[in-house]
């Protein structure tokens, strides 16, 4: 299995290609599906959003066997365990949390947070209580006087919290990370212009 670093370094260079719209070169011939039939080893976790514009192996240049991707509405950490599964079956060295512009669940977080308390939808209150805590302080910044700064502010508020979930919710994690087995990181895609940001939890 390669390093963190290493696994870091190949996302990096993998959106980079995505984005340069050159001709993919992953590996999705009867030949990789047959060397998967005795097992997988995915260099990367991606936690992701559900948002049909964003299928992590398409965004990162990556073929089978490659990603353990892990999809929810706001790439939310409700839950540690898919993530402990791969990270420990599979020594897995990162964790990529990937959320993106333009996010509908941000959107909606905030949109319901900003209605009177009476007109609030109890449709979407599982995924809003969950994001809540990450975007109801920048309502009262000045981020809040735009919708765009408030959003950008939003998403990225939400990706670390979930980063910080899994840094810290899991003993089983934060024990592969102080044992220097395991990175977390991170990461906005702009559904804009198709980059990736890595911005929390970069190695130094």
């Amino acid at each position: 299995m390669i390093s963190a670093t290493e696994a870091l370094n190949r996302l990096i260079e993998g959106n980079r290609h995505f984005v340069s719209e050159a001709e993919s070169s992953t590996l999705t011939d009867q030949t990789r599906r047959t060397a998967l039939l005795a097992g997988q080893e995915p260099f990367a976790i991606i936690l992701g959003c559900s948002d049909s514009r964003v299928p992590a192996e398409i965004v990162f240049d990556q073929g089978l066997g490659d990603l353990f991707v892990i999809r929810v509405a706001g790439n939310m950490c409700s839950s540690s365990r898919s993530v402990e599964f791969a990270a420990e079956r599979f020594g897995t060295p990162l964790v990529i949390v990937l959320g993106h512009s333009k996010c509908g669940a941000v959107q909606a977080t905030i949109e319901e947070l900003e209605r009177p308390q009476e007109s609030r939808s109890t449709n979407l209150l599982s995924i809003v209580n969950r994001i809540r805590p990450s975007v109801e302080p920048l309502l009262e910044t000045k981020a809040a006087d735009s919708h765009d700064t408030l959003m950008h502010h939003a998403v990225r508020a939400n990706i670390r919290a979930s980063a910080n979930h899994l840094r810290h919710g899991s003993q089983i994690l934060e024990n592969l990370i102080q044992q220097g087995k395991l990175l977390v990181v991170g990461a906005e895609y702009s559904i804009e212009t198709g980059v990736v940001d890595f911005f929390d939890g970069m190695p130094s």
